[in-house]
């Protein structure tokens, strides 16, 4: 390394700021992926939700057209695989994130079994809609871990935000396809308009997320979204008032979704904002931290200049206390300046970071609750979520008061 000639104590700060900016050039990289992923994740959607429609209503006309939804997909997922290749996978620290990544490439590796069983109608619509959401919550899973190992607080917080928008496009995608089945079959029953609502619900409680961190511009285009979703949400109504004593026409099934993939299409050119702001505040990132590991240098090399012979010199301020130095020995104060600015800086990073992550950490804590709830009583993962909303609305409790509480109990107990 060039900054051998410096004396240990100047090498060890330089190679702080160092691993500060390395952290910053693979977050590049990982934010790159995500860019990628969101678009991957907007074409399995829109694929899965005209699988609906095809298995409902089996013909040709609407084959040619699943078809084309499915090589869209294909050639995101090879852009995906080509951006994969290209990863370092030599850090450790990110070993969560290699895990979810493996978990995803084994899900992409069983799509065109999936897909030839669709053409095939040797599936149901729920097992193939259940199995296209599987595979696009891995994508997402990729985006969380992501933002949980980002080490820069700005950068967190707009992973933060772009993984709660493209968490509540996915649950509009989900309603997408359930309101297809739906009104293929004419009719929604029961535990299908309780989806519904269940659906619309989480869509509600991501954005209200995303609010709280997104930037002026993606908050302005969500917001006209939201204010020109009338047809859909007319359209949500009837849902709730069908029945099988009163069917509607099934062709409401495809109005459906053309009204809901607009919406989801706008939605997605929000993910674009958020994803070139993401690539952007990488850049400045990247530079700055670039331009103040080069003023570092440069500095640390001039006062190990001054030293001449300083080695025991530096030695001796690990010995004293940062405020210490003498005012005579300017050397010296220069020295622990530059150390007390580091751990100054370093302690700011942290704090940012803790609070860009309290949101993430708290989704965390929320998901073992729930998943605490399905092996204790053998429900699934809506039902689970659906009993700790009732017993915080109930107790006039967070949905995150009610989940330490299970977890606290689930510790406690013998």
């Amino acid at each position: 390394m060039h900054d051998r000639h410096l004396p240990a104590t100047l090498r060890f700060m330089l190679a702080a700021r160092r691993c500060e900016q390395q952290g910053l050039e693979t977050l590049a990289q990982t934010c790159t992926l995500v860019s990628l992923l969101s678009n991957l994740v907007h074409a399995l959607q829109r694929e899965r939700g005209f699988s609906n429609i095809y298995l409902g209503q089996p013909q040709p006309r609407l084959l040619a057209t699943l078809e084309q939804y499915s090589d869209e997909a294909r050639g995101w997922e090879r852009q995906v695989r080509d951006d994969l290749d290209r990863l370092d996978v030599e850090g450790a620290e990110r070993a969560r994130l290699y895990h979810r990544l493996a978990y995803l490439l084994h899900g992409l590796d069983d799509l065109p079994a999936l897909r030839r069983h669709i053409r095939d109608l040797h599936m149901g619509v729920e097992e193939a809609s259940d199995s296209f959401t599987r595979l696009i919550a891995s994508l997402l899973a990729v985006v969380f871990e992501a933002a949980d190992t980002a080490i820069d607080p700005q950068l967190t917080r707009a992973l933060v935000a772009m993984f709660n928008f493209m968490q509540a496009k996915e649950l509009a995608g989900q309603e997408r396809a359930c309101g297809v089945m739906g009104f293929s079959l004419g009719f929604f029953d029961a535990p299908r308009q309780e989806r519904m609502n269940h659906l619309r619900a989480g869509q509600q409680r991501c954005s209200e997320i995303f609010v709280q961190y997104a930037d002026s511009d993606a908050l302005q285009r969500w917001q006209r979204i939201e204010g020109s979703s009338g047809q859909v949400q007319r359209l949500r109504e009837l849902a709730l008032r069908t029945s099988a004593e009163q069917p509607l026409d099934a062709g409401l099934a495809e109005l459906w979704f053309e009204l809901c993939s607009e919406r989801i299409d706008a939605m997605h050119e929000v993910e674009g904002l958020l994803a070139e702001a993401l690539r952007q505040l990488c850049r400045q990132r990247l530079d700055s931290a670039s331009m103040e590991l080069d003023n570092h240098r440069a500095l640390l090399r001039q006062l190990a200049r001054q030293a001449d012979h300083q080695q025991p010199l530096l030695f001796s301020v690990q010995g004293r206390t940062l405020g210490e130095a003498a005012a005579d020995d300017p050397l010296q104060h220069s020295l622990l300046d530059l150390l007390q600015e580091q751990s100054r800086h370093l302690q700011r990073l942290g704090d940012e970071l803790k609070a860009a992550r309290s949101t993430l950490a708290e989704r965390k804590r929320i998901e073992q609750a729930k998943r605490l709830l399905m092996s204790q009583y053998r429900l699934d993962e809506q039902t689970a979520h659906e009993r700790m909303q009732r017993a915080a609305m109930n107790q006039g409790l967070r949905l995150i008061d009610v989940a330490e509480r299970l977890l606290a109990q689930e510790q406690a107990a013998p």
